[in-house]
């Protein structure tokens, strides 16, 4: 249940530049415990961008990213790591291995990072295979399965080290409507049953009204935060002209009231 007390990441003053250009600048926001949050935006908005700072792939020019209350951004040696292991990341294309069985990828974070016995890991990959709907495939390679169960593959590779966040990049790209929507009941139960708070890069519109407690709009002409809101509120309530396109599906996303162009150009 999302308690909106209690701040798991706490994202503050961020500002990200890649070779002079400014990608994202003052971007401020919350994560609360127990939510789903999705971070929306059109392409080169930053989306992908403020992933990679969150979790630790990246270092921001500026601004501070809280996780727990410890700053990712200055967290070095052991404590960083400590960090890195409340977090478990599910990356667009899923990126097994695809040499390896969905066991033998789902076992991989446990070996590398802990000192179980073999037996234990493997007994807990199962399991976490089991929670994705993937009993049964345990011996199957990537290549053996489709594109839906791949990706329910790297959720629970992303789960195996039982982290209290999941980041899900484009859970549902690439993917028919049926299976996007049952990897959203598939969130939405792990969300419920094991209180995991799940922050989702997306632009699939039924995705975001079926998982979404809050949402977040990027925008790459003000690089920065333009709308936060439920995704209901967004789409019946903000008036600013971007997100209503967004949400409703219309042409010209390109432009943003806050550039000052005119719409669609």
């Amino acid at each position: 249940m999302t308690d909106h007390h209690d701040i798991i990441i706490h994202v503050e003053n961020l500002t990200v530049s890649y070779e002079g250009a400014v990608i994202i600048e003052h971007v401020a926001f919350d994560v609360y415990r127990g939510e789903v949050l999705a971070i929306l935006g059109g392409s080169g908005s930053g989306k992908s961008t403020i992933l990679k700072q969150i979790i630790g792939l990246e270092r921001p020019g500026s601004g501070r990213i809280l996780i727990e209350g410890r700053d990712m951004v200055t967290a070095q040696g052991e404590d960083r790591l400590d960090i890195l292991r409340k977090i478990g990341v599910m990356y667009q294309s899923g990126a097994l291995f695809g040499s390896m069985t969905l066991l033998e990828n789902v076992s991989l974070p446990m070996t590398e990072w802990t000192d179980l016995p073999q037996e234990a890991v493997h007994l807990i990959a199962r399991m976490k295979l089991k929670l994705v709907g993937l009993d049964g495939f345990e011996d199957h390679l990537p290549a053996e399965i489709s594109g839906g169960m791949r990706k329910r593959a790297a959720i629970a590779r992303a789960m195996a080290l039982d982290p209290k966040i999941l980041f899900l990049d484009e859970l549902s790209a690439g993917l028919d409507p049926v299976t996007s929507a049952e990897l959203d009941q598939l969130v939405l139960s792990l969300s419920r049953n094991l209180g995991i708070t799940f922050v989702i890069i997306t632009h699939e519109l039924p995705s975001i009204f079926a998982v979404a407690n809050r949402a977040i709009m990027l925008d790459k002409h003000t690089k920065g935060i333009i709308a936060m809101g439920s995704p209901q509120e967004l789409r019946d309530h903000s008036e600013d002209p971007w997100v209503h396109r967004f949400f409703h599906r219309e042409p010209g996303l390109e432009t943003s009231t806050t550039t000052g162009s005119p719409p669609g150009q």
